[in-house]
């Protein structure tokens, strides 16, 4: 299964990772920096799901997850931001997230997403 995680922040990423690679499940991961690379690198590969942040530097998460629902209207979209942010996850949804996380990432949360986004 191919995931693709987008946050400028490298820690942010491997500690997705480290989370991920402990599941049931076995992935294979992409990794962005910002949303512009995210739409790019949705394109070319079409992984089963995307773990985004919501603020990243050139396109911010909100404005990728439309351009990545204009490629593809079934991705599956997890957002990811900090308490500080939770009203942009409103946005998120809207332009077609299926769910989101808050940081810092419990990694029971994190695993309750994908499970629920694989289903």
């Amino acid at each position: 299964m191919q995931v693709l995680i987008v946050d400028d922040a490298s820690l942010v990423r491997m500690s997705l990772k480290d989370i991920l690679d402990k599941s049931e499940y076995d992935f294979e991961f992409l990794e962005a920096v910002n949303g512009r690379e995210a739409v790019n690198m949705y394109k070319k590969n079409q992984p089963d799901f995307v773990i985004m942040d919501i603020t990243m530097p050139e396109m911010d998460g909100i404005t990728a997850v439309g351009e990545i629902k204009k490629i593809d209207e079934d991705a599956k979209i997890i957002m990811c931001t900090s308490m500080a942010y939770e009203e942009k996850v409103i946005d998120a949804v809207s332009a077609g997230a299926s769910d989101y996380i808050v940081k810092p990432y419990e990694p029971s949360k994190v695993i309750e997403a994908v499970k629920k986004i694989m289903d």
